[in-house]
């Protein structure tokens, strides 16, 4: 029986990749799998090199971008950012819809003013504020275009004049966007774009106004631009796996078809929240992540406890639904590997529990 993996992250890769990644791991060309090779060599270069290029394409980026392959994870990038476009007498702008953007506007305090220009904090982070006016002296705006802790998500980019920032860990290359609208965009590769251990990066160089030597050197975004992602090791099998997405993301039709393939799921698991007199969504309607559906209980629902929903789906093979800690419930991460038979098991097992329970 398959298992259905709904896990926040590190989450599901496709099957195709993982047969080439095994295959790469255990082939002797060379007498060197792809894990033993120097990351100053010809093949790595040629790994990291089309990397780059598929990021660019997919985005359609154009020339003043960059493309950085970086460590650290979004949270490197929260003092990153700052650390690159900030000075002390400067505001940089957040719009505070969870966790992840109060973090990321917290280490930006360290190195100027930060202040949020919208919230949704006061109910728990289940809408996108809208309608932000930007100050003229904005440093730049930052925004997480995806929140998967409380299953929100912008569905309308913000028009901004100062540069716009936006943290895509959890839904880069799950729809079409004008990436060419953003200064700087970044992601952890581990939910869309491959394993942990890597950090994408898309940056305008012509938004970097520091001069080359005023910042330490590894969080120097010059630094990583000179050396093409190889200043220093990086983390070379992470890039390797992001490079396998990369390539099935695009013989797969691109991002016009998994915009369409993660509505099919969105729509069919929300449709189920809806009818289902058991669970009730956190997010509001128009704010939905197709990425990340985040559910509770009803009020009504008693004697009834979250780990027997839990149990009861993984005894059919369904896993990674706990919620966080900061919502409870469930969650149901749909991320681009996800199949659809995935999403139709876990409406097929809520309706059983309705049966059951309800």
């Amino acid at each position: 029986m398959a298992i259905h993996n709904f896990y926040a992250g590190p989450s599901i890769i496709d099957a195709s990749i993982l047969e080439t990644a095994s295959n790469a791991i255990r082939s002797r060309e060379d007498l060197l799998s792809v894990i033993e090779i120097s990351h100053r060599s010809v093949r790595f270069g040629e790994i990291m090199e089309e990397a780059r290029s598929l990021v660019r394409e997919l985005a359609q980026l154009d020339d003043d971008f960059e493309v950085l392959f970086l460590q650290g994870g979004g949270r490197q990038q929260f003092f990153q950012v700052p650390f690159n476009l900030l000075n002390f007498n400067q505001v940089a702008y957040y719009i505070n819809t969870g966790s992840w953007a109060k973090q990321a506007m917290h280490e930006a305090s360290f190195f100027g003013k930060a202040e949020a220009i919208a919230s949704s904090e006061s109910t728990n982070f289940n809408f996108i504020p809208k309608s932000a006016p930007v100050p003229e002296n904005a440093a730049y705006l930052h925004i997480t275009t995806n929140n998967t802790i409380y299953g929100t998500q912008f569905h309308d980019i913000p028009s901004v004049d100062a540069p716009l920032v936006a943290d895509m860990s959890s839904d880069i290359f799950c729809r079409p966007l004008d990436y060419n609208r953003f200064g700087l965009v970044y992601a952890a590769t581990q939910k869309n774009a491959g394993t942990a251990g890597a950090t994408i990066v898309m940056v305008r160089k012509s938004i970097l106004k520091k001069a080359p030597g005023s910042i330490p050197t590894m969080v120097d975004y010059q630094t990583h631009i000179k050396k093409q992602s190889l200043y220093n090791t990086p983390p070379t099998f992470a890039v390797y796996m992001s490079l396998l997405t990369l390539r099935w993301l695009k013989a797969s039709g691109g991002l016009s078809h998994f915009v369409q393939h993660n509505e099919a799921k969105s729509n069919a698991i929300y449709a189920e929240i809806d009818r289902n007199s058991m669970f009730v969504g956190h997010a509001l309607k128009e704010d939905r992540s197709i990425m990340n559906a985040v559910f509770t209980f009803t009020p009504e629902v008693n004697q009834v406890r979250e780990n027997d929903f839990v149990a009861f789906c993984e005894a059919r093979n369904i896993i990674g639904l706990k919620g966080h800690s900061s919502v409870g419930g469930f969650r149901a991460s749909m991320y681009n590997a996800l199949p659809l038979e995935s999403v139709n098991a876990l409406v097929d097992t809520m309706q059983d529990f309705e049966k059951q329970f309800g």
